[in-house]
């Protein structure tokens, strides 16, 4: 049987695993990434739509952390071709009387439109924002890296002072309704915070949600939602070449089975055709924390305490996704929303809190909260001139809208909303491509069930709970294998702090303190998982 070798075997070439693979052969590794799928990039991917001219991602399309994240920057992915561009306006959010809030790159258009819903928000909003911008820095390195953030969050402290920084962390606990109802007096602001605290899993009225609209919102005044020119795939692209120029291989269509472990140590993988590869360092994992655990090592290998933890690991919401090609632009009612990237549409603040009742009580909701992108409007490169490309996604409970027909009725419903706010929409339409939870894991298996974000954000599974109770970092109980995917902090979205943080953990286990990283790691393991 042939055996290959690498310094550090990397599973999936999903963002998380490119990037880990890239920091490796910076530090001078020998890497190898292994992809089940047929092309690397895994939600971050663009295809073409079936009518010609037209191009659509597949998952991902807006890049707002990828700004920020200092993962992300320090690859210097604009050295290998990739390049941003913005829609006009960042984002709206259209009520169900046809209202709209903007949010946009200008300051003084988002106050403008927030304080048309309450003169006093204008002033909160700029409050708001310049709040983020004293701490911007210092707090997403203390999102972004390994829990517990020491470093980042002494200088997090320093740039608030500890009572700003009790407040702060008040805020960040709260749900997005309440922090909306403490921060601004109208519902225009309120609605920008709460839509985009439902870009996670979670509903506004749970503890947590606030920071997921806050963050998203402030990151949308601050350096907008980017797209890459050409696709989400351009990213994949340039991390591809990238790791490329420095030696490291990518193998797509290689699907690895079980992680070799022997004495509580990963030594490598075995792929689908019973090929190994020894792993001379490290083995590094861009896969859900279940698949990874319980399919590729194995419960036999784990501590026992780690796979009851595993029972009770929760998936976020499975997701249906829609992609048009439409002959013209989507012809809003509301003005404001024709030159915005982003939409959220057709829901008030209880609107929003209905939508995540239905989710959690296991109902496909009547009246879906839309995610809305204009492609065309960001990227003109997305469709041909005075056409449109566009995509809306939702979310269901998992297990639903798995047959055809549901799919199609809820799909139905999707189109129903869009034309309610933009008369005649649907007599554009050209052709669609249709992505419910079967096909959407299909193309990607690490979207298990369409869930999007490798678990869910809820409170009790992040920070040192993500993925289970436990360090809050990317080692796992077997010596040498780390978790790379957004199954770990800090979660979902394309900011590369999985892949990153694995990457380090890994080259801080080879290194020169090895022995003593190893001992301390052991130790707190056997706290945590009993061994």
């Amino acid at each position: 049987m042939s055996v290959e070798t690498a310094d550090a075997v990397v599973i999936g070439a999903g963002h998380n695993g490119l990037v880990a693979a890239n920091l490796l052969t910076d530090a001078g590794w020998s890497v190898l990434v292994l992809e089940a799928t047929g092309e690397p990039g895994g939600a971050v991917r663009s295809a073409p739509l079936p009518v010609p001219g037209f191009s659509t991602d597949l998952c991902s399309a807006f890049f707002p952390l990828s700004a920020v994240s200092p993962a992300m920057k320090a690859l210097e992915l604009e050295r290998h071709g990739l390049r941003w561009r913005h829609a006009p306006e960042v984002l709206a959010h259209i009520f169900p009387d046809d209202r709209c809030a903007l949010l946009s790159r200008d300051l003084k258009r988002t106050q403008a439109s927030v304080a048309a819903f309450a003169p006093e928000d204008a002033d909160a909003w700029e409050a708001m924002f310049q709040q983020w911008q004293r701490i911007r820095d210092a707090l997403v390195d203390s999102l972004l890296t390994p829990f517990p953030p020491v470093r980042a969050g002494a200088r997090l402290l320093r740039s608030t002072g500890t009572a700003e920084a009790l407040r702060l962390a008040r805020m960040l606990m709260l749900p997005a309704r309440r922090l909306g109802m403490e921060a601004f007096r109208g519902d225009g602001a309120r609605l920008l915070l709460a839509g985009n605290a439902l870009h996670a899993d979670v509903g506004i009225d749970n503890a947590g949600s606030g920071v997921f609209g806050w963050l998203l919102a402030m990151l949308a005044q601050d350096v907008g939602f980017p797209v890459p020119e050409g696709g989400a795939s351009e990213i994949t692209a340039a991390l591809v070449r990238r790791l490329a120029s420095r030696g490291g291989r990518i193998e797509c269509g290689r699907r690895v089975t079980g992680v070799l472990v022997a004495n509580g140590r990963a030594l490598g993988v075995r792929d689908h055709e019973g090929v190994l590869v020894r792993a001379g360092k490290a083995v590094l994992a861009d896969v859900p924390a279940p698949t990874l655990y319980l399919d590729l090592v194995g419960a036999e290998q784990l501590p026992s305490r780690l796979v009851g933890d595993l029972e009770v690991f929760e998936w976020d919401s499975s997701t249906v996704k829609v992609d048009w090609a439409l002959s013209g632009p989507v012809p809003w009612t509301a003005e404001e929303a024709r030159e915005a990237g982003t939409l959220h549409l057709g829901a008030d603040l209880n609107g929003l809190s209905r939508f995540s009742t239905d989710l959690v009580t296991g109902r496909i909701p009547r009246n879906p909260f839309l995610l809305l992108g204009q492609m065309t409007t960001a990227d003109p490169a997305r469709s041909p001139a005075g056409t449109a490309s566009v995509w809306a996604y939702t979310h269901v409970p998992r297990g639903s809208c798995r047959s055809e027909s549901a799919l199609a009725h809820h799909v139905q419903r999707i189109e129903e909303r869009i034309e309610k706010h933009a008369p005649g929409f649907t007599g554009l339409i050209l052709d669609r491509l249709v992505h419910g939870p079967a096909s959407l894991e299909q193309h990607d298996p690490s979207l298990v069930g369409g869930a999007i974000n490798a678990g869910t954000t809820a409170i009790h599974q992040q920070l040192f709970l993500r993925p289970t109770p436990g360090l809050g970092r990317a080692d796992t109980p077997i010596d040498r294998l780390f978790l790379a995917s957004a199954s770990a902090h800090p979660g979902g979205a394309v900011h590369g702090g999985p892949g990153s943080n694995a990457a380090r953990a890994a080259l801080a286990r080879a290194g020169h303190a090895g022995a003593l990283y190893s001992t301390t790691v052991k130790a707190a393991q056997r706290l945590v998982h009993g061994r």
